[in-house]
């Protein structure tokens, strides 16, 4: 009898709070790749967003995205046979793409696959060490848009001490990674490191009494895109 499909995180009308750094680290099936999983449904096959480290001269086998892939690198440097990419990079792989993820020196990324609308075929590399910084809605906030389609938005944003924005609904949900620096809402406090999910319909207050820096996507948990990849993919 097949095992039942691994469910972690699976429930977005529920909030989810991750601190990445009192996690494990999970061995994937390829040596000297390891993972800690935020949420996920399926098994090798999956919806899934992880933080993926690369050992020094690892290596995943070549692979098609039939969900389509979309990562930001957080340290060293990853590769594929497309280029080099450093801290910063933010790349998305649309639907249909494919590749041979390696790393020389090592690295760790943050990677989301199979939540992409097939229609989005952009290829989108976006350094952001060097891309452009535009004002926010209230003082103390700067944004870098990453990506826009339909009703989803992906940016970073930076937060100046002593910032607050102004109390807000997510229609369609937020999703948020601590990169630098510490934020806040009334709910709680979120250090470098966090993954936090607040699901369709939620209200909150953001603020960072200290500065910080985070990665986040707003309207992209609909109903239809947190259902993951079909029962036949994901038993394939």
């Amino acid at each position: 009898m097949k095992e039942e499909t691994l469910r972690i995180n699976a429930d977005f009308d529920e909030r989810a709070v991750v601190d990445t750094g009192n996690m494990d680290w999970i061995s994937s099936p390829s040596s000297g790749v390891d993972r800690i999983m935020l949420d996920r449904i399926g098994d090798e096959v999956a919806r899934a967003t992880t933080i993926v480290r690369f050992a020094p001269d690892s290596q995943f086998p070549p692979h098609v995205h039939d969900g389509g892939e979309e990562f930001l690198v957080l340290e060293g440097t990853f590769s594929d046979e497309f280029g080099d990419f450093g801290p910063g990079m933010y790349i998305r792989n649309p639907v249909g793409s494919k590749h041979r993820p390696h790393s020389t020196d090592g690295a760790i990324i943050f990677v989301k696959l199979w939540q992409m609308d097939a229609a989005d075929q952009e290829q989108v590399r976006i350094d952001t060490n060097s891309a452009e910084w535009l004002p926010g809605l209230v003082d103390g906030l700067t944004v870098m848009p990453l990506h826009q389609y339909g009703t989803e938005n992906t940016a970073l944003v930076k937060w100046l001490p002593g910032t607050t924005f102004h109390q807000h609904s997510h229609p369609g949900g937020e999703e948020i990674l601590v990169l630098d620096g510490v934020f806040e809402d009334e709910q709680g406090t979120y250090p470098k490191g966090t993954w936090l999910r607040n699901p369709p319909g939620s209200v909150h207050t953001p603020f960072s009494t200290g500065g910080g820096l985070i990665f986040v996507k707003t309207g992209h948990l609909n109903a239809e895109s947190t259902q993951g990849p079909s029962l036949a993919d994901v038993e394939a």
